[in-house]
């Protein structure tokens, strides 16, 4: 019973790897995403690699089911108990507009306003109790909730990250009234000052916690049903893992963690193939995201507004997202200009090429019409894409207004799409104090590697590190995820009067909280990862820099140098004359998981003979030879198009590639 498995949750695609360290046997799937219910995709997909579910050890999985719910706006009723007085904090916000000029725009609280209601108690800014806490009232409170059908309960109130005395007593009184387990107190969620980003998040957490348990269950019913009986663990935002047992617990921790596990792949991959610094780029069906790895780690940041108004502050994987993915549809705006994304085609009915009922011209229509994808081997499509139907939609849709052909419209399709996706990479690159020509481009997903090179040479990107699969990197990133749980604390001190004995204490507490965690879940580990950093600001400033911290035991002149390191690298300028501030301290507790051989993913075959078709590059059409993923010779010179089960790979004229060791494909650009 040595196999593992990890299924992770496109838009479009389900994708699923299974490995037997043992035996070195792999086994992967891909099939079509079932947005009504995710487990029935997961459940396909299982059965379309042919695991046995009771010689599974584990089976780690990436959904998406919390992020959708938060987007489509698909939540559980709730309601929120908070201090007299701020019942509005939800709403108010930080006096932003969802446009910042005209009146326009729309928004809508997660909780509305006959749903928020008050109780007398008080803590001031130092933790010290100004009011006592009305029970009777707050008691009063929870049932009026119940009376309105509320699932989910929210207790929020002021100042609880310094002492949550009043939300710790709350929560006992809760947990006598409410009927079922969901009812969030702010400071188990989020320890950190700011009650609109503090309220916000623990009522994510709410909002989406029914929603999380019951996905969870049933999914665990199903595979329990089918023999499956070890452990089920659930990817999180911050690119660990944790037992899906108490995933629902903190449930606002899933939010995003499609994104975050391909990153932690990523990670993995090029860490191990000795790239370090690395800038990941998956695109899929739906979207693009890219983000950043410094040092062989992903960059995490607490600072994610998932929508307007919608900031969810719990560390997330730092990646950015657009909407160009390879189901991104193609129109004219009012202005007739071409535009792409971010409205998709999906999974249903997804591109004109899958023969599903699609009208709507797609990326991928315009990368099959250009001669980059083979039409007769589109995954999961029955039969040959009928070419000239595609042709039509292009010229008569998009081309004649335009004055273009298909072809030609095809290639401005692409081309747009490059650019917005050369812009994203630019966000979390240049514009963050990094020169891409330091990092090498990791692009995967069903369409990273197709556009890949054309954005390596639009951003001087000198090289691109391909893995053996693409397409299944994030089930892959599932498959090498470690467990981890992040603790955060307020100080909001200047450097100068922190107590260092205070700090450590903080940090060992946050640490034992971890370890804790990690012995309940019971998840068998190889050792303990501790990472310390501290969230630090110029006095009267607002935007925060996060600087890692040595460990525990840190002097007031070392959290002094380390900020101004920072904040000297990210803007280059140096300023002695203001205070620094610590202003929060936060550790990620890290269960090890065993390390896997990605030696395992790439089989090698004998070189066989190519074939080739016309391909077209910026200038025209050229013969371009196609290879098999598998059977590459020892050097590979673009023009080329390389076609493996999950995804195609463009190497543009110029290029040159190798299959590394590991069965990276390393491309000079």
């Amino acid at each position: 019973m040595s196999w593992i498995a990890g299924v992770d949750v496109g838009g479009t695609f389900t994708d699923l790897i299974a490995m037997d360290p043992g035996s070195g046997e792999v086994r992967l799937a891909k099939v079509p995403t079932t947005p009504a219910n995710q487990a029935f995709g997961v459940l396909a997909a299982l059965e379309e690699a042919g695991v046995d579910l009771k010689g599974l050890s584990l089976i780690v999985h990436g959904t998406t089911t919390t992020t959708n719910a938060l987007l489509e706006r698909k939540l559980a009723k709730t309601g929120i108990v908070t201090t007299k007085g701020f019942r509005d904090v939800l709403e108010l916000g930080r006096r932003t507009r969802p446009q910042p000029y005209g009146l326009r725009g729309w928004f809508e609280p997660l909780i509305p306003r006959e749903l928020r209601l008050e109780v007398r108690e008080r803590m001031d800014a130092e933790g010290s109790i100004v009011e006592s806490l009305d029970e009777k009232q707050f008691q009063s409170a929870v049932k009026q909730l119940l009376a309105a059908g509320c699932e989910s309960l929210v207790i929020h109130f002021l100042h609880s990250y310094i002492n949550p005395a009043h939300e710790r007593r709350a929560l006992e009184i809760a947990r006598t009234l409410w009927p079922n387990g969901y009812v969030t107190a702010g400071h188990t969620i989020l320890s950190e000052y700011r009650e609109y980003e503090r309220g916000v998040t623990a009522a994510v957490n709410a909002s989406v916690q029914p929603i999380l348990d019951r996905y969870l269950k049933k999914l665990s019913e199903e595979l329990a049903r089918r023999g499956f009986a070890n452990d089920l663990l659930v990817m999180q935002g911050n690119g660990g893992t944790v037992s899906a047992a108490l995933a629902a617990d903190a449930a606002v921790n899933t939010v995003m963690s499609g994104p975050a596990s391909g990153v932690i792949a990523a990670a993995y991959s090029a860490s191990a193939a000795g790239y370090p610094h690395a800038i990941t780029y998956d695109m899929g069906g739906t979207s693009t995201d890219v983000g950043l790895i410094l040092e062989g780690v992903p960059q995490v940041s607490s600072e994610l507004e998932l929508e307007y108004a919608m900031p969810v502050h719990v560390p997330m994987v730092d990646v950015h997202t657009i909407g160009a993915g390879g189901g991104s549809i193609a129109f004219l705006g009012e202005d007739g200009m071409l535009r792409v994304g971010p409205r998709s085609a999906g999974a249903s009915p997804g591109p004109i090429c899958y023969g599903r009922g699609g009208a709507e011209p797609t990326i991928t229509d315009a990368n099959l019409l250009l001669g980059r994808l083979n039409p007769s081997k589109l995954l999961g499509v029955s039969g040959q894409a009928d070419l000239k139907a595609i042709e039509r939609v292009f010229a008569e849709k998009l081309g004649k207004p335009l004055g273009l052909d298909a072809i030609q419209t095809a290639a401005a399709i692409v081309r747009i799409a490059n650019d917005k996706m050369a812009g994203a990479i630019r966000i979390v690159s240049l514009a963050r104090g990094h020169d891409p020509r330091d990092f090498v481009l990791f692009p995967f997903g069903g369409a990273g590697p197709l556009h890949a090179a054309a954005l390596a040479r639009e951003l001087g990107i000198p090289k691109l590190l391909v893995p053996a699969r693409p397409g299944i990197t994030n089930a892959l990133g599932c498959v090498v995820a470690d467990l981890r749980h992040d603790h955060v604390n307020t100080v909001n001190k200047p450097v100068s009067e922190v107590d260092p004995e205070e700090i450590g204490r903080l940090i060992r507490a946050q640490v034992e909280s971890g370890r804790a965690l990690l012995r309940r879940e019971g998840v068998a580990t190889e050792g303990v990862r501790l990472l310390h950093s501290a969230d630090m600001q110029f006095q009267g400033q607002s935007h925060i820099l996060t600087v890692a911290l040595p460990g525990p035991e840190v002097t007031r002149a070392e959290l002094q140098a380390l900020f101004d390191r920072a904040y000297w690298d990210r803007f280059g300028v140096a300023l002695p004359e203001i205070r620094a501030v610590l202003v929060n301290v936060r550790t990620a507790v890290i269960g090890l998981r065993p390390r896997l051989d990605l030696g395992l993913l790439s089989k090698k075959h004998d070189t066989v003979r190519h074939e080739s078709r016309d391909v077209w590059f910026d200038g025209g059409w050229r013969k371009t030879p196609v290879y098999r993923r598998e059977s590459l010779p020892a050097r590979v010179e673009g023009p080329a198009i390389i076609e493996q089960l999950d995804c195609t790979t463009v190497l543009e004229p110029g290029n040159k590639a190798q299959v590394d060791a590991l069965g990276n494909l390393v491309v000079q650009v």
